[in-house]
């Protein structure tokens, strides 16, 4: 059987995701073509020609991205920063806003000598990982509370180890509860947290209401059920001078630097927008002051 234009097939795909209401239809439609021939996306006008059984493949997955299956499902991986990590079913989707944190926390830990961190809600592990690759030097603790994610973040923390990374450690806890990790009370430099903000009822996208676990997406009436016990605990975590980062909802760009001014013992408070100016995260420093 002769060989078939891959690009023909990229474009038939292009218009089959934008049918679909898929939010990006020309850059899934190419990784996922970069994924079946085995190549990086920017290599693909190198695959001019491919045999019809790669065509069928591809289609295939085309069609599962139509019906909203997330891309990183299909392809196995989700990326941040430096690192890739696996991801699936039973657990959260990294989302590429989470970069935006990344860096900023990334910029906060400059100057500052092996660093020990703290990520909440960890999911994958990306965000953990990804600071644990860009700074060796770092001791990288991440929690997470359901078993499905946390065997996701075990084995991606067990992969980039074995690439020579320093390795994270992984804690199975509720954030929410006080007690715990009370022997890091004081000795941390750095939170970060992606914790479940989004208020129920909330109408969300069908990548996220059909494969994203709902505990991971949704945190309570209001968005924060989870996240005013992580501005709590994190004021017992952090040494003097450290400094706390967390994702929220968009609609809470005043509530949350609200929670955090409303404690004495946080300084410096400011809200951080996405690539669509959105209010996305908030930041914080931990001052000697309680309250």
């Amino acid at each position: 059987m002769s060989r078939q234009p891959l690009r023909l097939a990229v474009l038939e795909a292009t218009s089959t995701l934008e049918a679909a209401g898929v939010g990006s239809p020309r850059v899934d439609a190419e990784l996922l073509a970069a994924h079946v021939v085995g190549v990086e996306r920017g290599r693909l006008p190198m695959v001019p020609l491919v045999d019809p059984l790669t065509i069928e493949t591809y289609r295939r997955l085309v069609a599962q991205r139509a019906a909203r299956v997330p891309l990183q499902h299909l392809t196995g991986w989700a990326a941040m920063g430096a690192i890739t990590v696996e991801v699936g079913p039973g657990v959260f989707t990294p989302r590429p806003e989470t970069e935006l944190l990344m860096a900023w926390a990334l910029a906060e830990l400059e100057g500052t000598h092996d660093p020990v961190v703290l990520d909440l809600c960890t999911g994958s592990g990306v965000l953990a990982l990804s600071i644990a690759q860009a700074r060796p030097d770092a001791r990288v603790h991440a929690v997470e509370s359901d078993p499905t994610a946390l065997a996701w973040a075990r084995r991606n923390a067990d992969a980039r180890a074995g690439r020579g990374d320093t390795p994270v450690r992984l804690h199975q806890g509720d954030v929410t509860d006080r007690r715990l990790l009370v022997q890091l009370e004081g000795q941390v430099d750095l939170v970060v947290a992606n914790p479940p903000y989004v208020p129920l009822g909330t109408p969300v996208e069908p990548e996220v209401a059909d494969h994203d676990p709902a505990a991971a997406v949704f945190g309570g009436a209001d968005g924060l059920a989870v996240l005013r016990p992580i501005v709590y605990s994190a004021a017992t975590w952090l040494k003097v001078g450290g400094a706390v980062g967390v994702e929220h909802d968009d609609s809470h760009g005043v509530v949350v630097p609200a929670l955090f001014s409303t404690r004495t013992v946080f300084t410096d408070v400011q809200v951080h927008t996405d690539l669509a100016d959105r209010p996305r995260f908030t930041t914080a420093r931990r001052v000697s002051r309680s309250g």
